[in-house]
C-alpha cells in the first residue's frame, strides 16, 4: 500500500475532499463503495468527515459552503506558501472564492477559481500533510480538469504551478498530462472537453480513484444510488468511467492497466 508520511511536492495534488448536503450520507456511500472508515464530524470541526483506509488518511467529506452550490469533489495543491501562491493567481488571471485561512493547527489554504472558472483548493501543510494513501484500490490516484478553454488553462496552471506538459501524439486526444518541478512523473492532466466532450457544463476538477474490478465497482455503485454518466471504457491508462454520486458530485474510477 502506498503511504505517504511527507509533505506533498509544491504542485502535486495533495488532498481531495467533497462538499455535499448530507456529509454522514455520502459518508455512507463512499464507505460501502470504497470501503472507507469515516471519522469524525462534530460542530467543532465544522461537521468535517475523514476517511480513512487501513488507518490512512484517503479523503475528506464536507458540507457544502453555500445553501444551493452544486455538490462537487475539490482538488487541493500542495504550496510552500499559500498566500504567496493566491498572489500568483490573481496576477494569472485567477479569482479567490475563499481567501487564505488557516486550519487550525493542520495548515492554511484557500480556494480559487482559473480564469474559465474551474475551482480548486490549496493546501501548506502543517499538522496534516494531506492524503496519505493514494494510488491502491479506494483511494484517488488521478485529478485532471475539464475545461473549454485548453490553451488558456494551460497558460494559466503553468504561470501559477511551474507546470510542464506532456502532448500526447493522438490527434483525437486533446489532453496534456503535467508535471510540477522537481519530479519526473506527471502527476495529473488537463482535458479539451470541446473535443473530448466526457461532460457538458462548466469547467470543474474531476477526482480519480483507483477500482480493481471496475465493472462490478459500476454495479454496486448504481446500487448504492450513483449514476453511470460515462461507462466503462478502455483508454490510455486502463479501463475508466465516469458517475455521478446520489447526491450529485462527478467522479470517476480508473482500473490501471497491468505492467
Amino acid at each position: 500500500m502506498p503511504v505517504r508520511g511527507d509533505a506533498w511536492p509544491p504542485g502535486t495534488p495533495c488532498w481531495i475532499d467533497c462538499q455535499v448536503d448530507d456529509p454522514v450520507k455520502a459518508g455512507e456511500f463512499y464507505s460501502e463503495l470504497f470501503g472507507w472508515d469515516i471519522r469524525g464530524g462534530g460542530e467543532e470541526n465544522g461537521l468535517y468527515l475523514m476517511a480513512l483506509r487501513d488507518g490512512q488518511a484517503a479523503a475528506g467529506i464536507g458540507p457544502k459552503p453555500e445553501a444551493g452550490a452544486p455538490s462537487a469533489w475539490t482538488t487541493y495543491f500542495a504550496v510552500d506558501a499559500a498566500d504567496a501562491c493566491a498572489e500568483r493567481i490573481t496576477a494569472a488571471g485567477g479569482r479567490m472564492l475563499v481567501p487564505p485561512f488557516d486550519v487550525m493547527e493542520f495548515g492554511r489554504m484557500f480556494v480559487a477559481a482559473d480564469p474559465a472558472g474551474a475551482p480548486f483548493a490549496v493546501w501548506e501543510a502543517r499538522a496534516h500533510n494531506g492524503a496519505a494513501v493514494h494510488n491502491e484500490h479506494g483511494a484517488y490516484i488521478w485529478n485532471d480538469l475539464h475545461t473549454g478553454d485548453f490553451e488558456a488553462a494551460k497558460t494559466f496552471y503553468a504561470r501559477v504551478f511551474d507546470f510542464t506538459f506532456t502532448e500526447f501524439d493522438d490527434p483525437a486526444l486533446a489532453y496534456v498530462a503535467f508535471t510540477p518541478p522537481g519530479r519526473s512523473e506527471a502527476v495529473g492532466g488537463i482535458s479539451d472537453d470541446t473535443v473530448n466532450g466526457e461532460l457538458p457544463g462548466p469547467p470543474y476538477w474531476l477526482s480519480w480513484f483507483q477500482y480493481d474490478g471496475i465493472d462490478e465497482g459500476l454495479t454496486r455503485a448504481a446500487e448504492l444510488g450513483a449514476t453511470v454518466l460515462v461507462p466503462a471504457e478502455d483508454g490510455p491508462w486502463g479501463r475508466m468511467a465516469i458517475l455521478a454520486a446520489p447526491q450529485g458530485e462527478p467522479f470517476a474510477l480508473l482500473e490501471p492497466k497491468q505492467v
